[in-house]
């Protein structure tokens, strides 16, 4: 069925749909969205179940169907109100109904760039809170004053900012800050979420800033909160304190690798900075050791995926030593923890090269001479070896592997 046909028969049921969200703010950014998703008016849900029989029905609030249009996949929902009679996002009482109009539909979205709507038929555009501008403008506003009824919205508009590189306005801003106290009961799944989503943006950095612009780094991040204000060495970070250092590098790993783990990983290499006594400052001996503490503490609060919580501890634990390791033995140790590590080889290396200004010899060649330290295995070993003597050969052969890999030139 192409999306022709899905309106028009809904036109002939009395009914009228439309192209809503991210499709239609990403016309006027000039690119071309992956998902449609549709909103219809005017129309029962029992008259479109019948009409549309091979519709998948999912949703528990309110009803929302997958509907099979011009070969993919698409959400198609019944236009609805909401009305705040809780705390936090199941606090709403939520109204579907024939006579709910688009315009009352798009006054219940968060930001006015998601608020626009197209008629399938027509090909009006229903833009009741100025949305166009907006993006044109490249500006995050919220659509009124029932943005805070649900507060994870203002990480929304933090992670819009980064996604799209629009600027939040000030009265938005405003309310991001009044959803403070509401923001710091919200299930941390609900958190991690909107981390994870920004974490794949260009410029992770700018929801992080926008949040402290708002004043609820502390209650959503609080451990890259703390690494505000905490000075370094200017001649080795000229960039200023721990959070600036932070922002910068996750930054310039997004730029060069899209893995979230690894992003992530890049985000909280130097989390135990924001633990340092400010008598030491603006040294920040051993925070590698404390990192490995604070990374508990945060897997503890939203429970990171394992892929994330295991790359981002070997990150922590190793990325001041791998730059400055010169003993053979901790070396061929290092690659080969590596080899099995969740961070991968490449990956760790990006991280390794962007904060130390580039990389060792022995990490510039390190899967190469992986490779080659792995030919190296048991069957190798004399057979008059056995149990612990057959590690210890090994690992001895691998280390005069290195020296002799070395000795030639990487």
């Amino acid at each position: 069925m192409t999306e022709f046909d899905f309106a028009k028969k809904i036109h002939e049921l009395g009914g009228r749909a439309y192209l809503v969200g991210g499709a239609v703010r990403d016309k006027f950014r000039g690119i071309c969205a992956h998902d449609r998703d549709y909103c219809v008016t005017g129309i029962a849900q029992k008259n479109f179940a019948a009409a549309f029989p091979n519709a998948t029905k999912f949703g528990k609030s309110f009803p929302v169907y997958s509907v099979e249009i011009d070969g993919a996949r698409c959400e198609v929902a019944f236009a609805r109100t909401e009305r705040k009679v809780g705390t936090g996002y199941r606090g709403f009482e939520i109204l579907f109904a024939p006579d709910v109009t688009i315009e009352q539909d798009l006054y219940r979205r968060d930001t006015t760039i998601n608020a626009m709507a197209i008629e399938l038929l027509s090909g009006e555009l229903v833009d009741p809170f100025g949305g166009r501008d907006d993006v044109l403008n490249k500006k995050i506003r919220a659509v009124s004053e029932h943005f805070t009824d649900d507060p994870v919205r203002a990480l929304r508009a933090a992670r819009q900012a980064a996604q799209f590189n629009f600027d939040i306005s000030d009265d938005t801003i405003e309310a991001m800050r009044s959803c403070r106290e509401e923001l710091a009961a919200e299930p941390t799944e609900r958190i991690f979420h909107e981390l994870e989503t920004a974490l794949k943006t260009d410029k992770p950095s700018t929801f992080f800033r926008s949040l402290a612009r708002a004043n609820l780094l502390d209650v959503t991040f609080p451990e890259i909160n703390d690494l505000r204000g905490k000075i370094q060495p200017t001649t080795f970070h000229p960039e200023g304190d721990a959070y600036e250092h932070t922002l910068k590098i996750v930054d310039a790993v997004a730029a060069v690798n899209a893995k979230p783990h690894v992003r992530f990983s890049a985000l909280v290499h130097d989390i135990g900075k924001g633990t340092t006594p400010p008598e030491m400052l603006p040294h920040h001996y051993l925070h590698e050791r404390r990192g490995l503490e604070v990374l508990r503490k945060i897997n503890r609060r939203m429970t990171l995926p394992t892929d994330w919580y295991k790359a981002a501890t070997f990150v922590i634990r190793e990325h001041m030593r791998a730059p400055n390791l010169t003993r053979v033995g901790k070396i061929v140790d290092l690659l080969l923890s590596l080899h099995v590590e969740k961070i991968g080889v490449a990956d760790f290396c990006d991280i390794i090269r962007i904060d130390n200004g580039g990389l060792p010899q022995y990490l510039e060649h390190a899967q190469e001479i992986i490779d080659e330290l792995l030919k190296i295995g048991g069957n190798s070993a004399p057979p008059e070896l056995s149990g612990k003597a057959v590690g210890d050969w090994i690992r001895a052969e691998r280390i005069r592997r290195f020296k002799a890999i070395y000795s030639k030139g990487f």
